[in-house]
């Protein structure tokens, strides 16, 4: 691939600096893994009725929802991400745990084996299921946030980024 110049580093620049898709024809087809995390802090009286329900709303079930959400999310990251290339997912799970001082952790794992990772389909992922959520509880409360959407790791490519994830998967869809 070549150098860019002038673009600070950004590959998705060209010599012009025009937008611009990244050419993946010529990398090696590697084991992609990439996992992200969303956190939420809902207010008191939403983290009360949704421990009182089993985390049910009228609405139905809010994290088997939102697992279903974040996976049909990662499947079709690059309909709305303009230049993510469409990709295989071989394995994709969500996992929601209900924290201390009413938070809740979201985190998506995303596999492949491709020219390209995964990270934008896990950070989708994580985030449509935090979407989610909030959709199904904002009848009682608007004041649920978002917050602190982060990659937490990714390999597979030429950088890695966080902890060593060889031969670790988590089971499918597993909430806590």
């Amino acid at each position: 691939m070549a150098k860019r110049r002038g673009n600070a580093g950004l590959s998705h620049l060209d010599a012009a600096r025009r937008p611009t898709m990244v050419a993946v024809g010529a990398k090696p087809v590697t084991h992609r893994v990439a996992e992200a995390e969303a956190r939420m802090v809902l207010p008191a009286e939403v983290a009360r009725a949704l421990r009182a329900t089993g985390h049910r709303t009228a609405k139905g079930p809010v994290f088997d929802t939102a697992i279903i959400a974040g996976v049909m999310a990662v499947k079709r990251t690059a309909e709305f991400i303009p230049f993510c290339h469409p990709l295989p997912i071989e394995h994709c799970s969500i996992d929601i745990a209900a924290g201390s001082r009413n938070q809740l952790r979201i985190r998506c794992r995303v596999e492949t084996h491709h020219k390209t990772g995964v990270e934008m389909e896990a950070l989708t992922g994580a985030c449509v299921a935090a979407l989610t959520i909030y959709d199904m509880c904002k009848a009682l409360s608007h004041e649920i946030r978002i917050a602190d959407v982060r990659l937490l790791l990714k390999s597979g490519g030429r950088r890695s980024v966080g902890r060593r994830v060889v031969g670790r998967r988590r089971a499918a869809g597993r909430s806590r």
